[in-house]
């Protein structure tokens, strides 16, 4: 049986930028569990989906993201042995480890949904949460001259799960300029009592909300959909003993990011979680209980909303803590920090950034970046993925 000095489960954003900012400090002896699959520079799915990029842009091979000097270890874990400190792979062989970063990322859980996997394998419902469906979500909003439609933000946990609005705010830009937005009905549903319960911002994308006609639905979520007969079933804060759910009927799209729960295999690591995001000490990242077990991105029980701003002060939290706990130091805290870029039309795009408590956390003083820019939304669609690709990956730390 192999064993390696750090394991990391994952080649996503979280698990290859946290192997390569170890290598860059130093670790020798560093190996990636992941399967031969492509990797996806998740956010631009979402531009994807509006129209504004392909999905040639946005992806790559595993190989050609791995970092130098690791091992690569193609497959999947499915399951953890803490006491022996080994992954199991889905091959039955075993890899021991003496620090294991726990990295695979969320799994969609369609079957929460009743009708969604149907919905979806007819091409009647779409999401830009799943690579495999952003280009036909954008075939769908630009063949559309009229009726209803349904977008919505998802329940935490999700991968940036406030993005979704994105391909929402291009639709009905794109609807608008074709002079057909007035006889489109468009709904969205939220699960927060505001937009994103962000509060420095919600008051902005209301705005925007309205100009654009967009009925909203708070507090609310998509209970069950069904293709056969357009509908969307919606559930929330009205529903109670003997009150109906509220059913929308000759929906002809809906756009629905599906729930989302960690990966079976990590439920003994998840303790009380309800949807199985490894149990973590949300400040140093380290799990509660399993001794050289830490971990980070969406899977990790954080108390913050995912997303790739996030990770970037994850990775380097994360490093710098495995480092020190060997020496016996101190270690770093994570303050929850994430950021939401959300576009309200085609070329101006805002930025929610904040702390695990709400707060607001700006990275800079000198401009208001929660007011729509250009330049923040030319930032985000074309400059972000090449420092994405060129240096995060690389494991080098950009602000």
């Amino acid at each position: 049986m192999a064993r390696h000095d750090v394991v990391v489960v994952g080649a996503g954003n979280a698990g290859i930028s946290l192997a390569a900012r170890l290598r860059r400090i130093g670790a020798k002896d560093v190996a990636v569990v992941a399967p031969d699959r492509p990797h996806l520079f998740r956010p631009l799915l979402n531009y994807v989906a509006g129209g504004q990029a392909t999905m040639r842009e946005l992806t790559r091979s595993a190989a050609a993201v791995l970092p130098e000097g690791c091992t690569w270890i193609r497959g999947r874990a499915v399951a953890v042995h803490t006491d022996a400190r080994e992954v199991e792979l889905d091959g039955g062989g075993r890899l021991g480890y003496r620090d294991l970063v726990l990295a695979p990322g969320l799994e969609e859980d369609l079957d929460a949904v009743p009708g969604l996997e149907a919905a979806m394998s007819a091409g009647w419902a779409a999401t830009a949460h799943l690579h495999t469906q952003a280009e036909g979500m954008w075939a769908s909003i630009s063949g559309m001259t009229r009726g209803r439609v349904v977008f919505t933000i998802p329940t935490e946990p999700s991968p940036c799960g406030g993005t979704a609005l994105k391909p929402l705010f291009l639709a009905c830009d794109l609807w608008h300029r074709r002079g057909v937005l007035g006889d489109i009905d468009v709904h969205l549903v939220t699960p927060y009592s505001g937009v994103l319960d962000v509060p420095f911002v919600d008051h902005r994308l209301l705005t925007h909300l309205h100009a654009r006609g967009v009925t909203i639905h708070h507090a609310t979520q998509v209970a069950a959909v069904d293709h056969e007969a357009s509908s969307v079933t919606l559930s929330g804060a009205v529903e109670g003993p003997g009150v109906p759910l509220q059913v929308f009927e000759e929906v002809e799209r809906a756009f629905v990011v599906p729930p989302y729960r960690g990966p079976a295999w990590l439920r003994p690591l998840a303790g009380e979680h309800p949807q199985g995001l490894v149990d973590v000490d949300p400040e140093t990242l380290a799990h509660r209980a399993a001794e050289g077990v830490w971990s980070l991105g969406d899977v990790a029980a954080l108390g913050t909303r995912p997303s790739g701003g996030a990770l970037r002060r994850q990775v380097e939290v994360l490093a710098d803590n495995i480092a020190r706990s060997r020496l016996g130091q101190p270690l770093r805290r994570y303050d929850g920090y994430t950021i939401i870029p959300v576009t309200v039309d085609r070329r101006r795009l805002l930025l929610a950034e904040f702390d695990r408590s709400g707060r607001q956390a700006p990275t800079t003083s000198l401009v208001d970046l929660t007011v729509p820019r250009r330049a923040l939304w030319w930032f985000d669609r074309y400059v972000e993925p090449v420092i994405y690709f060129r240096a995060l990956l690389k494991g080098r730390l950009v602000p």
